[in-house]
């Protein structure tokens, strides 16, 4: 029995501890059988009242062909009133042996608007810090630190990552991200993707896939889209794709941009009409592991946008594909620029 409590306000940092430490807890385990992620829609009840039961049941559930189950509770901040946590502080302090329980602390995720709740996140209840101690727990806060700890979250990050930085690349990346720590997440996918487990980075490879100065990730070029604001998305463009004479360094962002783009878009399309009733359910027909989060934001915003309007974004995709293989004499930002403009004018609408 493992009992972890995450906490953070910065969803993509924690999104990323919340996906790592699921994969720590299924080893190589079958993650189909021994997986359980709930969330906000979990926790409603037939009047929509807040309500643990169904948390409180699946930590309390035997595994089935399998050792072990591993139970994620999303959103708990849902649950900051006494009478509403209490269920909860009781099921750990008699957790079955067989239940790893991992409760992420966050805001939750509005499903008609796709946004997280605004508003400050409230403060974890003593009472459900101490029955994870208690039980024998950890608990983790993510939240990024500000000041003279930063520069030494930053550096640590970089360490704790797949890659090899050259000092000059260190040096690169604090100026890149400035004061926006948080996007060194986003940074690190972008570069080991690119270019491998293992690999060395360079200070010139920072600024080939890292962008200019307040360089932006693909996300927030997503919630940009979404929100239907066209002038900020169009202006994410010239920091996602570097101003360089190198027309193929120029193109293969452009390209990557789309892919990323394109891929949830496809996402929004194969779970149009399929039957999700949550991110969990979401994240299985998307073959997702690891965090549920990507699930969820194309769950919301698919059924946000409807049908038509996912269809139509699909053949705007496929066309500024075509356009960068050269059927139109634009520069790649400027394909790019046009895509996301009429990207955002349909969500806008819809």
């Amino acid at each position: 029995m493992a009992v972890t409590l995450m906490i953070g306000n910065d969803q993509v940092v924690l999104g990323d501890a919340v996906g790592s430490k699921i994969d720590e807890l299924i080893g190589d385990g079958d993650r189909s059988l021994m997986l359980e992620i709930l969330g906000e829609s979990d926790y409603r009840d037939d009047d929509a009242e807040i309500d643990a039961t169904r948390l409180v049941v699946a930590g309390g559930t035997p595994p089935f062909l399998t050792d072990r189950r591993v139970v994620v509770g999303r959103a708990l901040s849902m649950f900051s009133r006494k009478d509403l946590y209490t269920p909860i502080v009781e099921m750990i302090s008699n957790l079955i042996t067989t239940t790893d329980l991992l409760l992420v602390w966050e805001k939750p995720l509005n499903p008609q608007t796709g946004k997280y709740e605004t508003g400050p996140l409230p403060k974890v209840p003593a009472a459900l810090k101490e029955a994870v101690e208690m039980a024998g727990g950890r608990v983790i806060d993510t939240k990024v630190p500000t000041g003279k700890k930063a520069a030494g979250w930053l550096r640590d990050q970089i360490a704790s990552s797949d890659l090899r930085f050259e000092r000059a690349a260190v040096a690169a990346v604090e100026e890149l991200l400035g004061q926006d720590r948080s996007g060194v997440v986003g940074l690190l996918r972008t570069l080991e993707g690119a270019l491998g487990s293992g690999a060395v980075v360079t200070e010139s490879d920072v600024a080939t896939y890292g962008g200019q100065q307040g360089s932006v990730a693909p996300w927030d070029l997503d919630d940009a889209i979404d929100r239907g604001d066209v002038a900020l998305a169009v202006s994410l463009v010239h920091r996602i794709i570097p101003l360089t004479t190198n027309p193929s360094e120029r193109n293969g962002a452009a390209f990557r941009m789309l892919a990323t783009l394109s891929r949830r878009y496809s996402n929004m399309l194969r779970l149009d009409g399929a039957g999700a009733r949550n991110e969990r359910d979401a994240a299985a027909m998307l073959g997702m592991k690891g965090s549920t989060f990507p699930a969820k934001k194309a769950l919301a915003q698919g059924r946000r946008l409807g049908h038509d309007a996912i269809s139509k974004s699909i053949h705007l995709l496929a066309e500024a594909d075509l356009q960068l293989r050269g059927t139109v004499d634009f520069p790649p930002e400027l394909v790019m620029e046009l895509l996301v403009a009429r990207l955002a004018n349909i969500a806008r609408r819809g």
